[in-house]
């Protein structure tokens, strides 16, 4: 009988899982990761659950345990704390210090779940690990392919786009023929309760729910700077540091005097000026291109690709029709002249050939009409500013 690790978070969908594996006949044992101490790591400002007698890491260790004693089955637990300060959060603060927006979840399963996590399994005679992921992967040609879930509006393939072909041949995902809604079904007829009506995990990745501006303050100093229109050039407000803001925001700018809605467009992260737009001139949100560099393909060959392919730049976005040019083995050039809003730097671009996922790397660079965009920006603020002399 092959022996299956599951990873059980405490949610329902890693807990449903495990009951299906269970009913597949493998010998599952569960494991529950805890990879963030928030006294050890200094998490204080904006976390709500500071003070709490138990802290939500050790309520989702308890409702992990419920789920694993009413399936009968074996729960081991195990800390990466040290593995994710390393490898997720100190990555994630580096970009943030750049002005960069990254994503820690992709980074989590690059690094904990698909590294950490899987060499543990295969060290400890587990044949395949198994978590709670809607996606698929799909055996061609002796290549394991990833693909997307059934369920369209869960897919997490986005987040997935980094981890090894190794670690994807050994990897189960039961939740990839289900729906959100049979998820939960199943674990209400299970008698499941200490997860089917839970809320779904938000928040970084292990670490949760944040006022995001205070958690970054524990770690990077807030720094006041202006928010300058970039069509007037006008100071419209002031902003609490230019790394707490992504391009494309709109909430949170605090821009009172003057009609928005108001966009974050640039960033000058050495003058610590954050650049906006008004709804009316959303053309600086828009890019025709852009760089993407450290891409992890998940097909045999990526000279092979098709070169027009779909896109998604961000999570839940709906692919985007985009050509690529390789550059080198993992660094491609994206074109996509129907122009596209809020292509950010240090986010993630991944790659779709219909329903399977062909990879992803980070956005580098972003262009309109063959300039930085960003760079487009700085330009017109110093022209506006000391003209064309």
């Amino acid at each position: 009988m092959k022996k299956v690790l599951v990873g059980l978070s405490g949610g329902v969908d890693s807990a449903v899982a495990a009951y299906l594996i269970k009913e597949q006949g493998f010998d599952v044992t569960c494991c529950f990761m805890r990879n963030w101490d928030s006294y050890a790591n200094n998490d204080i400002e904006g976390n709500p659950t500071i003070q709490d007698d138990i802290c939500p890491q050790e309520q989702d260790y308890l409702d992990a345990k419920a789920v694993a004693d009413h399936l009968g089955l074996e729960l081991q637990r195990i800390d990466f704390i040290q593995e994710y300060w390393n490898d997720v959060f100190m990555t994630f603060l580096s970009e943030y210090e750049k002005g960069r927006t990254p994503n820690p979840d992709i980074l989590c399963n690059k690094y904990i779940k698909f590294d950490a996590f899987f060499e543990y399994a295969m060290k400890n005679g587990f044949d395949y690990v198994a978590t709670g992921h809607y996606c698929s992967n799909q055996e061609l040609n002796d290549y394991m392919y990833l693909t997307k879930a059934a369920d369209q509006n869960k897919d997490q393939t986005y987040f997935l786009c980094q981890i090894n072909e190794k670690a994807l041949k050994k990897t189960l995902f039961p939740l990839g023929t289900l729906t959100k809604p049979e998820v939960r079904a199943i674990a209400q007829k299970l008698h499941l309760d200490s997860v089917s009506s839970k809320k779904d995990s938000t928040g970084i990745c292990f670490i949760g729910e944040r006022n995001f501006r205070q958690f970054l303050s524990n770690y990077l100093p807030s720094q006041e700077g202006d928010i300058i229109d970039i069509d007037s050039g006008k100071k419209l407000a002031r902003h609490i540091g230019v790394l707490y803001y992504t391009i494309g925001q709109r909430k949170g700018l605090h821009i009172d005097q003057e009609k928005g809605p108001w966009f974050v467009c640039g960033k000058d992260v050495k003058k610590n000026i954050l650049f906006v737009c008004r709804t009316d001139h959303k053309q600086w949100l828009y890019s025709d291109s852009c760089l993407v560099k450290g891409i992890n393909w998940l097909v045999p060959d990526p000279y092979q690709i098709p070169t027009s392919v779909g896109c998604k730049f961000r999570y839940r976005q709906p692919d985007q029709p985009v050509q690529i040019q390789l550059i080198s083995n993992d660094s491609v050039l994206v074109t996509y002249p129907q122009k596209i809003a809020s292509v950010t730097v240090g986010q993630e671009a991944v790659f779709y050939d219909h329903h399977i996922c062909l990879g992803g790397g980070v956005i580098e660079e972003v262009y309109i009409d063959n300039e930085d965009l960003n760079t487009k920006i700085l330009n017109s603020y110093q022209e506006k500013r000391f003209g064309n002399n």
